[in-house]
């Protein structure tokens, strides 16, 4: 199911043993737009530390209650490596990160979270401690060398300029997440100017060009003038099936939703 960004913030993470904070952030992976980690605020827990939840810990959500159930007890996410979020997330850090929960290294193999990341070892055997970490899928021995991954902030992405073919105008207002893949489906497209609302529209990842960091600006292979005529957006839109079917018969994008399962085991 498609869940807004925006409502992700505030959730909070319930550890096997309690709650542990509420999600601030997300981390994704601008190659591949998938979400990497939740970042929790602790709050007086731990005075506001900020920790990282990678997506294979989660075992269950409730969107009415606004909770997400993690495989992890407080004393564990007590005693996790202390990391700067305020900053680029090295690669060097995951590493720590992952090597201290034994999660599977995700950049080893190139895939998704739900679509490939962690092929070969069903999810459950990490939240089980089935898993071995010498037995982890995507751990090439060189890997601390590859340099810093390509993380963002949504935070920060939110309010990025949107640069079209032929104009530039409105800028990022979310991001719609399928909460079973965790992948970015859609950017959502505020067309008003500074401390001005516009029309909202729904502009898929596919159309995505490039995004110019050092700009802040996401260029989208589309004119104007497509973007705008898109089926209506609301935030409180239901975006069933039969709206996506619209809005990717609009743009001409492929319907991810008739790709073939992925291999989880």
């Amino acid at each position: 199911m498609l869940r807004s960004f925006k409502d992700t913030q505030g959730i909070a993470i319930q550890a096997t043993d309690g709650e542990i904070g509420k999600v601030r952030d997300v981390f994704f992976d601008a190659e591949q737009w998938t979400v990497r980690y939740f970042v929790i605020d602790t709050g007086p827990w731990l005075l506001g530390r900020k920790v990282l939840i990678a997506p294979v810990a989660v075992r269950g959500l409730d969107w009415e209650c606004r909770t997400l159930d993690v495989q992890l007890t407080k004393q564990q996410v007590k005693d996790s490596p202390d990391i700067d979020t305020d900053r680029p997330v090295s690669r060097q850090a995951e590493i720590a990160y992952h090597d201290y929960y034994r999660w599977p290294y995700y950049w080893g193999g190139g895939g998704l979270i739900g679509t490939g990341a962690y092929v070969g070892v069903a999810p459950e055997a990490y939240l089980e401690g089935k898993a071995e970490p010498e037995a982890l899928p995507g751990t090439p021995a060189d890997v601390a060398s590859q340099g810093d991954p390509n993380l963002h902030s949504a935070r920060e992405v939110a309010g990025y300029k949107i640069g079209a073919t032929d104009d530039s105008f409105g800028s990022v207002d979310d991001f719609l997440i399928d909460d079973e893949a965790w992948l970015i489906r859609y950017l959502v497209l505020d067309s008003g100017g500074f401390l001005q609302s516009g029309q909202k529209y729904l502009v898929g990842v596919p159309w995505i060009e490039y995004v110019s960091w050092a700009d802040r600006k996401v260029h989208v292979d589309l004119p104007r003038a497509k973007i705008e005529a898109a089926p209506v957006y609301t935030p409180d839109l239901r975006l069933d099936r039969e709206y996506e079917e619209r809005l990717h018969a609009h743009y001409g994008l492929p319907e991810y939703w008739r790709e073939p399962s992925p291999r989880r085991e």
